[in-house]
């Protein structure tokens, strides 16, 4: 295994596990915990199991702790091809991070509020599980504009279209992942009426994600030689 095909492989699977680790936030948790309007009986869910949410929430710290390093094996991999794309891709992937991790208090505040502390007890019951509606939709929302970190597939889509061992129709559906990522987060910010439609028009185009993280966990990375050139 060349060097190229190692650090191929090992992007790919860092950047499934920290997509693996993501859903369990971002998809598993809402749906088994979640009611949609109903402050009393999210709160109810997320107190009863807490376990759960727990998990939820370390999921969502691992996912970007990992991201890091998918970023970083991403750098490694195609710094080679353009070293200033490579840099803005790294910039733009990476500002996810901080606001990733301050979200997590969002968590942390409804589940300390689905409890009702006794610090909390000023708070009269509907108060405190209006309060946990409050925190965990302001955790969407906060995901929502961190939808702006797909920026990040410009640059990354250029690379691998740039890339002499990467397919270049990966490189341009990164492209277009960068506009459904853009596109969910302008939806719903601006116009959260349209947000469900947009996401069921985009989720075909982030598919690509897994793509390109299968094929470079399968298939690697092979550089193709260059073609003779007769005098």
């Amino acid at each position: 295994m060349t060097s190229l095909e190692k650090n191929a492989r090992v992007a790919g699977l860092l950047y499934i596990l920290s997509s693996l680790f993501s859903i369990v936030r971002l998809i598993y948790i809402p749906s088994a915990l979640f009611v949609h309007g109903n402050a009393a009986a999210t709160a109810s869910n997320i107190a009863s199991k807490e376990s759960l949410f727990r998990f939820g929430i370390v999921s969502y710290l691992l996912s970007n702790v990992l991201w890091t390093f998918v970023i970083l094996a991403f750098y490694r991999l195609l710094k080679g091809v353009d070293q200033a794309l490579a840099a803005l891709m790294v910039i733009l992937g990476l500002m996810v991070t901080p606001i990733s991790f301050a979200n997590t208090a969002n968590d942390i505040l409804a589940l300390m509020f689905a409890h009702g502390a006794d610090f909390l007890s000023i708070f009269d019951k509907a108060q405190r599980e209006a309060f946990v509606m409050l925190f965990v939709n302001l955790h969407d929302q906060l995901d929502l504009a961190n939808d702006f970190w797909g920026l990040c597939f410009i640059p990354f889509g250029l690379l691998v279209y740039k890339s002499r061992f990467l397919p270049r129709i990966l490189g341009v559906w990164l492209m277009v992942v960068c506009f459904a990522y853009l596109a969910l987060s302008f939806s719903g910010l601006l116009f959260p009426a349209y947000e469900a439609k947009v996401f069921s028009i985009a989720r075909p185009v982030l598919f690509g994600e897994v793509a390109v993280m299968l094929w470079l966990l399968i298939m690697g990375a092979k550089e193709k030689p260059l073609k003779a050139t007769s005098s």
